[in-house]
């Protein structure tokens, strides 16, 4: 790990100020990701701007769900108002990493980081939820824009995720035995403007995926599922898994999410 200045900034406006003072530096929420990646030497930031001193954490429920970016995982599992409003949200992220990662990673340095593998993204996509920066709002799908990239403009910070409230959403993921990563997730969701189901684990990126989507739509069934085949093209192949199983695994993934909807 090389050297580096450290900033712990009180509000959003002098994290802002850091960022742009210094072209190279990063923020840091959990430091799930960043820290045991600049201890591989494969990130090297000139400046972390620690945002936990910001204490933007908190649930609140109203027409929809709002989670602050501070919000760890193991807050949202434990929240009364995520279990009411979106049990699929809750179950998700009490499955996300390990108890450590739980209790130290953040919804909003999760979907920041965007990693292709996490789970957060596919809530956010499959939801269609809104992302609050301290400029501006953006849409899930327009936030997410490729693998470990966002819209997030130079200096821009997360503050919070606001999620519609669904009829009925279900996530389920093949996870990685030992990253606990998804392999493939897929989220589904009965919402106001129909059926939406999102893909992580598969690419350089969320997606949704619309054969899924278009056969949920004739009834929100796992059984509407049978039949339905993924397309192995585009979808990822590594060490894990080939293009093929991944595909397969989207469709298994979506049925059992559609069962475990609430």
């Amino acid at each position: 790990m090389e050297n580096f200045n450290y900033h712990r900034p009180a509000s959003v406006d002098d994290a802002v100020k850091a960022a742009k003072a210094k072209p190279d530096a990063k923020y840091m929420s959990g430091g799930m990701t960043l820290i045991p990646t600049m201890k591989q030497g494969l990130a090297s930031p000139s400046d972390i701007i620690d945002l936990g001193a910001l204490k933007n954490v908190g649930i609140s429920l109203g027409s929809s769900l709002v989670i602050k970016a501070g919000t760890t995982h193991a807050e949202v599992a434990a929240s009364a108002d995520v279990k009411k409003a979106i049990p699929a949200l809750a179950g998700l992220a009490a499955n996300i990493g390990d108890p450590h990662v739980r209790h130290k990673g953040t919804i909003g340095g999760s979907i920041a980081n965007n990693d292709p593998a996490a789970d957060y993204p596919a809530a956010c996509v499959g939801l269609g939820a809104t992302i609050h920066t301290n400029a501006r709002k953006i849409a899930a799908e327009d936030f997410f824009t490729g693998m470990f990239s966002t819209a997030l403009a130079d200096g821009e910070v997360v503050t919070a995720v606001e999620f519609p409230l669904p009829k009925k959403a279900g996530y389920a993921k093949f996870p990685n035995p030992a990253s606990r990563y998804a392999m493939i997730g897929v989220f589904v969701a009965d919402t106001a403007g129909g059926v939406r189901a999102s893909v992580t684990g598969a690419g350089s990126g969320v997606f949704r995926a619309k054969d899924v989507e278009a056969a949920l739509g004739k009834g929100f069934a796992s059984a509407s599922l049978n039949g339905v085949k993924v397309s192995a093209k585009d979808i990822s192949s590594d060490l894990h898994a080939s293009a093929e199983y991944r595909a397969h695994l989207i469709t298994v993934m979506a049925k059992r999410a559609v069962d475990a909807a609430k």
